[in-house]
């Protein structure tokens, strides 16, 4: 796995994918350094965020982006300054609902690929299920798939529901799918989210006046499995998958309920 990099490696990695869509690396570069809006971070911590996504596969030979990060996902980046401080905005919501439709979109071609003889989008049916695509080679094989997008390469968070929990609780072949949607369309690259960590990660409920609904957290490396493969068995094994493995920023969880 790649080694942990600095929180203002990952703001400036998500800037160069930001402008990289409209400009090419040297005029980037010769923005970094002059406009104040990014002089909060130096020449040096731009480089190192350009050489990670090198590294990763996440821009290209000529200095495009492979990922097209989305506005909810440049949010945090671009508000750290503002006061106050914007929680929500309904073009963020569409665009992660956008990303969160493609990644699925993306799974199941793989799994449709890989020739899964039964694969089913139930989210297209129904939020009822507490997970989003079910796939089996048997009755012995088989998998719930909850799965989470992003296009953001540099960390890893989701958002997890009370029933999705709830299911995989007590569903043993419910398992969670992060997808990192590339900028065709194209999953560049799958990871399964530990089942025990989440059981760790989620908030307790205290006392009988409140309960959480949903949670927000940041997954560590540690968390995470190249591939995607329930405890009894691997439908995407992770050397089936060429591309490098991301998100390994983070080092600790963060939950917020």
């Amino acid at each position: 796995m790649p080694s942990l990099a600095t929180e203002s490696t990952r703001r400036a990695a998500l800037r160069w994918l930001s402008e990289l869509r409209v400009a090419g690396v040297p005029r980037v570069r010769v923005l970094f350094a002059n406009h104040p809006r990014y002089a909060d971070l130096t020449p040096a911590q731009y480089a190192e965020g350009f050489a990670w996504l090198r590294s990763m596969g996440m821009v290209t030979e000529a200095g495009r982006p492979v990922v097209e990060v989305c506005e909810g996902e440049l949010w945090d980046d671009v508000t750290a300054g503002a006061v106050p401080r914007v929680l929500w905005s309904q073009a963020a919501e569409d665009a992660k609902r956008v990303v969160g439709a493609a990644g699925e979109q993306a799974l199941l071609r793989l799994l449709r690929q890989r020739g899964v003889p039964h694969v089913r989008h139930v989210a297209a049916e129904s939020d009822a299920y507490g997970y989003d695509i079910e796939a089996a080679w048997s009755v012995s094989e088989r998998a719930h798939i909850e799965v989470k997008a992003t296009t953001d390469p540099t960390r890893l968070v989701v958002h997890l529901t009370r029933h999705e929990y709830e299911v995989m609780s007590a569903d043993a072949d419910w398992c969670l799918a992060a997808v990192l949607v590339g900028s065709d369309g194209s999953a560049a690259s799958v990871a399964t989210v530990d089942r025990r960590w989440l059981h760790s990660a989620v908030p307790a409920d205290r006392g009988r006046g409140g309960r959480w609904e949903s949670v927000r957290l940041t997954v560590p490396t540690c968390a995470l499995t190249p591939g995607l493969a329930t405890e009894a068995w691997a439908l995407l094994p992770g050397w089936l998958l060429s591309s490098a493995p991301v998100w390994a920023f983070q080092s600790s969880p963060q939950a917020f309920a």
